[in-house]
């Protein structure tokens, strides 16, 4: 009898291998369904996301695969005073210093996702005392180091590590689009104060035009007859008005050095630059082609990071329908409860399988909510590519646009410029000619003067837009 029980044990420990010996196999074999997949790129659209400035067949035809935005920052804006900006600027700017501790905390986590591959031992030394009725007290000691291990053997631990890789790769990302903002942010600045420096020439100059027709006009008043004091109020107001714009404008330089101190990572303060007259920037603007923005733009190479982070989230959501392996391994120096003395070392080891079957549904709705984010996240990562084209369209526009204005506007000044002196002459020896005249050139001027130096401006800008929307500052 007891022969029969001890082989009918056999037996069931027989079979209880085999089925987890078929387990360990089938497990094997279901790892080639996908758990182990690397992010691969999927299709997206870039081809013509550039539009033509000038072609009416509105596309824009790239041969050239070099780009503006991957020209160094030092070889684009090269004022040194400039320079010597952006540099205060990424080192001191507080979101650029933000943005490196975020890539910090975010490598810790990777690191702790790796470790997770690792096993965990912990060592939990015991003793107890006790004592029955008075009698001798009995000691009990236990110094037990164990170590538990989950076997990755369904791709749970690599696609959590994978997409902590993904998620840092991202946060790199964020921090090359702050250093970006903050150069071509330091030099939308700089160029706009040197702007208002070259306004304020201008207007200086006008104050001192108007002020000698103002007193031309006063002379005439009260030497010649025919020039009322209507005509001397007019030039005294037209001067005054000229002086008040002045003002606005020293205002305006403020403002924008206390905005530019900011981006310093400094109180505001007089900002030392240059001329704006003396300032080059790069002509050649090459977008090479479209893909590259995939790549060149941190921004849109953040937002593919971000999806290929959902890729890997929908493989730990799929591995969750498998079973998790456990080993856990016991080493201790005991006397079991005093039963053993002196004590002796004991050795445990158990292996268990864990394997869901029915979760109330959390497990299919976790696989079902993971595959819509890598939706969303693709939806947005090709949405970003259309909005990289976009400012690089605009910029383009904006370049071409503000070039062939300033040359307009140049011509004006110059035509204007005689207008107003052939004007004070007439004035000067022709009774046809009256003061409004003269007061009406003299604006026309100022005006022509202040939209020449604006559109040079923003044809400077433009050109500092298309280095930030082609992915520059990264270097």
């Amino acid at each position: 009898m007891r022969l029969n029980k001890v082989i009918n044990i056999t037996r069931r420990s027989q079979l209880c291998m085999m089925h987890c010996a078929l387990c360990i196999v089938a497990a094997m074999l279901l790892t080639g369904c996908g758990l182990y997949n690397k992010y691969e790129r999927p299709e997206v659209q870039a081809d013509g996301i550039v539009r033509d400035p000038v072609s009416l067949t509105d596309t824009l035809a790239v041969s050239d695969t070099t780009s503006f935005g991957n020209m160094p920052w030092r070889s684009v804006f090269i004022d040194p005073q400039l320079q010597a900006l952006i540099q205060q600027g990424l080192d001191n700017n507080p979101d650029l210093l933000n943005a490196a501790l975020n890539v910090d905390m975010i490598n810790q986590a990777l690191k702790i996702a790796k470790l997770a591959f690792l096993p965990s031992v912990v060592l939990s030394p015991q003793g107890t005392l006790s004592s029955f009725d008075g009698a001798t007290p009995t000691k009990a000691y236990s110094l037990p180091v164990s170590a538990s291990w989950n076997v990755d053997l369904f791709g749970n631990l690599l696609s959590v590590k994978r997409s902590a890789q993904m998620q840092l790769i991202a946060t790199k990302d964020y921090q090359t689009v702050v250093k970006t903002n903050v150069i071509s942010g330091i030099a939308n600045l700089y160029y706009t104060l040197l702007m208002l420096d070259r306004q304020v020439e201008i207007i200086t100059d006008m104050e001192g035009l108007t002020k000698e027709t103002w007193e031309k006009m006063q002379f005439m008043h009260e030497n010649r007859i025919g020039y009322r004091s209507t005509a001397v109020q007019s030039a005294e107001a037209a001067y005054y008005q000229v002086q008040a714009q002045k003002v606005d404008l020293i205002r305006q330089t403020r403002e924008i050095e206390n905005s530019l101190s900011l981006l310093l990572g400094q109180p505001g303060q007089t900002i030392q630059r240059g001329r704006f007259d003396g300032q080059s920037l790069p002509t050649e603007l090459s977008t090479g082609v479209g893909v590259q923005m995939l790549n060149n733009r941190a921004d849109v190479h953040s937002y593919e990071m971000a999806l290929a982070q959902c890729f890997y989230d929908v493989e730990t959501a799929r591995s969750r329908f498998y079973p998790s392996i456990t080993i856990t391994g016991t080493a201790a120096f005991t006397n079991n409860n005093g039963l053993v003395n002196p004590g002796k070392m004991l050795l445990s080891a158990v292996g268990s399988l864990v394997q869901p079957i029915f979760q109330h549904g959390q497990i299919v709705a976790g696989l079902k909510v993971a595959q819509d984010k890598y939706e969303q996240a693709f939806n947005n990562w090709q949405n970003a590519i259309y909005k990289a084209g976009n400012e690089v369209s605009n910029a383009l526009v904006s370049y071409n646009s503000y070039a062939e204005k300033a040359e307009l506007d140049g011509k004006r000044v110059g035509v204007l410029k005689q207008n107003v002196e052939d004007t004070k002459k007439l004035m000067e020896s022709s009774s046809n000619t009256t003061y409004l005249e003269v007061i009406s050139a003299q604006s026309s001027l100022l005006n022509a003067e202040i939209s020449e130096v604006q559109d040079q401006f923003y044809k400077m800008q433009s050109v500092v837009n298309l280095y930030q929307a082609l992915g520059g500052g990264a270097k």
